[in-house]
């Protein structure tokens, strides 16, 4: 008897082996998994308007992810104004009702709050980044509150047969981390810990994307509890050095390379990249989850890419059952 999806993607998770390597593709091509979040979200991104704390959102290319242009608490004598949403509002869990029977024999990620790109959403970046050094304390106020958020939704999305908790934080650069990894192990790492342990008490397991070179703290990461990095880039890191280093500690839940290979790449080397992908970041017992780039004319994809990728990916389900 075939595996569900649901047990695919749990049992890759767990490198105990399945069927094939999962997959979240495009939606002619078929998914794995289900959504459910909170309505609206704490950790909201308008491509235009006003989040939920107040910050002030705009967008003038084509892509569907919007940035801060006015941070609401650029002075942290102003604190006591932040618009602090409610997350135990009732209001805002309302599609949480039935959300395990409607993902059927899929597996139901949850969407979590950032406890990085809020921050810096709330404060400005450059704020954010003067905080470590000048307001250390004030900057482990703010963060130990979105951890609180993250700990009050892991229960919520628990309760209502949630399989993952996942957020987004983007941390590298292009060549390395925003922040030396020093640092991030001083202030955030602790904070990720709690996190990550309340999802995995909870019996959940945790994703996190994070695109940049992020290689200085992926040990960090799977030390403390991470399952599944999502990667949309893997090229400024090496898929060799990748699979080499982290393979079969972590799942590595990705598309093709969205800048180095999708956006500049002809269909027949983003089917030979698939292949490398595959072979390098997955195990016969798992570590390896296909993903499409969901923003494709922002990220400049074409049709033709993204079918390339799709396709191959489908065609190269089971290969990993084959050790490299």
């Amino acid at each position: 008897m075939s595996m569900t999806p649901r047990e695919i993607v749990s049992r890759t998770l767990r490198f105990e082996g399945a069927d094939r390597f999962p997959y979240d593709l495009a939606p002619d091509y078929g998914s794995d998994i289900a959504w459910v979040t909170m309505d609206p979200s704490v950790d909201d991104r308008p491509r235009k308007g006003i989040d939920s704390w107040g910050a002030v959102w705009d967008n003038v290319g084509v892509c569907d992810i919007g940035e801060v242009t006015h941070p609401p608490l650029q002075e942290w004598e102003d604190w006591d104004q932040l618009v602090i949403p409610d997350i135990r509002d009732e209001a805002r869990w309302h599609l949480l009702n039935g959300a395990r029977e409607q993902a059927g024999d899929r597996f139901l990620i949850a969407g979590g709050i950032s406890i990085y790109e809020r921050v810096h959403f709330i404060r400005g970046l450059e704020n954010t980044w003067m905080d470590i050094l000048e307001e250390p304390e004030k900057l482990g106020e703010l963060i130990d509150l979105l951890v609180d958020m993250n700990l009050y939704a892991i229960k919520r999305f628990a309760a209502a047969g949630a399989d993952a908790y996942m957020w987004w934080d983007d941390w590298g650069l292009q060549e390395r981390l925003m922040i030396s990894p020093d640092t991030w192990r001083e202030i955030w790492k602790p904070r990720y810990e709690r996190i990550y342990k309340a999802a995995h008490d909870a019996g959940m397991f945790t994703i996190m994307h994070s695109c940049g070179e992020i290689t200085s703290i992926l040990d960090d990461l799977i030390e403390i509890g991470l399952d599944v990095v999502q990667m949309d880039q893997q090229v400024n890191m090496g898929l060799e050095r990748l699979g080499r280093e982290f393979g079969g500690r972590i799942t590595f839940w990705c598309p093709v390379d969205i800048q180095a290979v999708m956006a500049k790449g002809n269909p027949e080397q983003i089917r030979a990249y698939c292949g490398e992908m595959v072979r390098h970041l997955g195990r016969p017992e798992g570590g390896f989850f296909a993903k499409w780039y969901p923003d494709p004319v922002g990220a400049g994809h074409t049709p033709e890419a993204i079918h390339a990728m799709c396709d191959e990916f489908l065609k190269l389900t089971r290969s990993h059952l084959e050790p490299v």
